[in-house]
């Protein structure tokens, strides 16, 4: 990957959780810019008893969408090597760094695009026939897995271990200096960009729009061209290194 070219001070809106944000957020810094934390979703656990059971389940597949939905896996089950479990599959590199420091690293991730898509073209998930998955998500997660799971052959069940909420945070200072402090925003979901609107609200939608947007996801830059976005780039992957590759692509 080319080296990322200097930012010169400039802002970039980081919207990732809390406590999620910071590996973006020191190379956004070392690329000499000024990373501003805005989390617009934070994650709380679902403590469903029901998640929990279906976690000590055996399955051929387990399927973790997200770093998120690791961390919160492992506090329900007592052994991170997943013995029950014949295939272990990760979204992406965080993912499957999180599952690895666990106890054992996953058996399929996509190289390609870090998305469910990328994964479902694997050859290893082509014929499901017979095959019990498990996917691991937060409350309401997308649909696509499941159904091309079932369209295979595969039984399908859902541990939802998480849920997004969007905090509550005071806006108007970000507001007052939007104009002279953020260059770029970046959103790695939809739900993320979405969420972004409805907290800068009426009063910061007109320049929010006309701020040049990163997203990990042609979904999500389609939602932002329906939101009214300007100016879009999708990052070639939804690494960290990729993220800030396309900052720099986009306003320097």
């Amino acid at each position: 990957m080319p080296t990322p070219a200097d930012l010169a001070g400039r802002g970039v809106l980081v919207t990732r959780p809390a406590g999620q944000a910071e590996p973006l957020c020191r190379l956004i810094e070392a690329a000499g810019g000024c990373a501003i934390r805005f989390p617009t979703i934070a994650i709380e656990p679902t403590h469903d008893p029901e998640a929990r059971a279906r976690l000590a389940e055996s399955w051929d597949l387990l399927y973790c969408v997200s770093p998120n939905a690791v961390e919160q896996a492992l506090a329900l089950v007592t052994d991170g090597r997943w013995p029950r479990v014949a295939q272990l599959a990760a979204v992406g590199r965080g993912t499957a760094r999180a599952l690895e420091a666990a106890g054992r690293a996953p058996d399929l991730v996509p190289n390609a695009r870090y998305e469910s898509e990328a994964l479902l073209a694997m050859p290893e998930l082509a014929d499901m026939r017979g095959r019990r998955v498990l996917i691991v998500r937060g409350e309401g997660g997308r649909g696509l897995f499941a159904q091309t799971m079932t369209e295979r052959g595969a039984e399908v069940q859902f541990a939802e271990v998480y849920r997004r909420v969007r905090p509550v945070v005071a806006v108007a200072p970000l507001l007052a200096r939007w104009r002279e402090d953020v260059a770029c925003v970046m959103a790695t979901s939809d739900e993320v960009l979405l969420n972004l609107v409805a907290m800068l609200g009426q009063d910061g939608r007109a320049d929010l729009l006309a701020t040049p947007l990163v997203v990990i996801a042609e979904r999500t830059a389609q939602t932002a061209r329906d939101l009214g976005f300007q100016t879009i780039r999708v990052a070639e992957r939804a690494a960290d290194e990729s993220i800030v590759q396309a900052v720099c692509e986009l306003i320097v």
